[in-house]
C-alpha cells in the first residue's frame, strides 16, 4: 500500500457484519469511499448512533432501536430511511412483516477521510462523523470499565487496554499502521461473523496511532470553529415531524 493511500484510510473502518475494525488493503467489492451526499446523510448524531447499533449489535427494528436510544420509533424510522437512500443500511426482507421492518447495516467497508473533501461543509461533516464514531467506541469502553462484575473475571482478565507514548516520524507512523493492518488480517479477520460459536461473545478491538497536539492550540482551534459555526450556520427545521405526519 502506498503512503498516500494509507493516509487516506486513517479514519476508515471495516464494517463487516455487526463488527467494526480498520479497513484492510484487500477491500471487498462493495468497499466504498463515502461521497459528499452519503457523508451528509450520515453526519447526524442519531444516524451515527443507528449505524453503530446495527454494526455492533446486529439487525433490529426501528422500535427496538428507538427503545435502546431513547428516541421515538417515528424518528428512528425516518433516519433509517435516509441512511437506506444512500446504501448505508438495508432492510432484512426475510425477517420483515407488514407491520414492522427489520434493518441491518449494509455489509462492506466505508471510508471517511477529512482531506478528501474540498469544501468546508464536507470537512465539517467528516470531522463530525469521526468524532461520533470515537464517542461511540469510548462509551463501550466506559461500560467495560464501569461494570467488571457484569464482564466476569475470566473475560475481564482476558481483556487488554494498553496505551504507549512514543516519538515517531511520519514514515514510522505509517509503518505502525501497516503493521496493524497485517496483524488485523492474520489475527482479527478470522474471528468475524462467528455468532454461532459456543462460549463466544461480542468483542471490540481498537487501534489508534496519531500525533499529539498542543493542548492550547487545539483549544483555540475548537473555539475558532465554534465561533465560525455560530456566525455562519442558519438553523433549519428537522424534516422528521413532517415525514412522520405523511406516513
Amino acid at each position: 500500500m502506498s503512503k498516500d493511500l494509507f493516509a487516506k484510510r486513517v479514519l476508515q473502518r471495516k464494517l463487516c457484519t455487526r463488527i467494526l475494525g480498520v479497513m484492510t488493503e484487500s477491500m471487498p467489492p462493495h468497499a466504498r469511499q463515502l461521497d459528499a451526499g452519503a457523508l451528509r446523510a450520515l453526519a447526524h448524531p442519531l444516524r451515527v448512533e443507528l449505524f453503530e447499533e446495527l454494526s455492533v449489535r446486529g439487525c433490529a427494528t426501528a422500535s427496538q432501536l428507538a427503545e435502546r436510544l431513547g428516541e421515538s420509533s417515528g424518528s428512528t424510522s425516518y433516519h433509517l430511511r435516509q441512511l437506506e437512500r444512500h446504501g448505508l443500511v438495508r432492510e432484512v426482507e426475510e425477517r420483515g412483516t407488514n407491520r414492522e421492518r427489520w434493518w441491518e447495516r449494509t455489509p462492506g467497508s466505508i471510508g471517511v477521510s477529512y482531506f478528501d473533501y474540498d469544501d468546508a461543509a464536507g470537512r465539517t461533516a467528516a470531522r463530525m462523523v469521526g468524532r461520533e464514531w470515537e464517542r461511540a467506541r469510548a462509551a463501550l469502553l466506559d461500560d467495560f470499565h464501569s461494570n467488571p462484575d457484569l464482564v466476569g473475571r475470566d473475560w475481564y482478565e482476558a481483556s487488554s487496554i494498553s496505551t504507549s507514548n512514543v516519538t515517531a516520524t511520519v514514515d514510522e507512523l505509517h509503518e505502525l499502521g501497516r503493521a496493524w493492518l497485517e496483524f488485523l488480517a492474520t489475527h482479527v479477520d478470522p474471528l468475524r461473523n462467528r455468532d454461532d460459536v459456543v462460549g463466544a461473545r461480542r468483542v471490540q478491538v481498537h487501534f489508534n496511532a496519531f500525533p499529539l497536539l498542543d493542548r492550547d492550540a487545539a483549544d483555540q482551534a475548537l473555539l475558532a470553529r465554534d465561533a465560525a459555526a455560530a456566525s455562519n450556520v442558519t438553523p433549519t427545521p428537522d424534516p422528521t415531524d413532517s415525514e412522520q405526519a405523511e406516513s
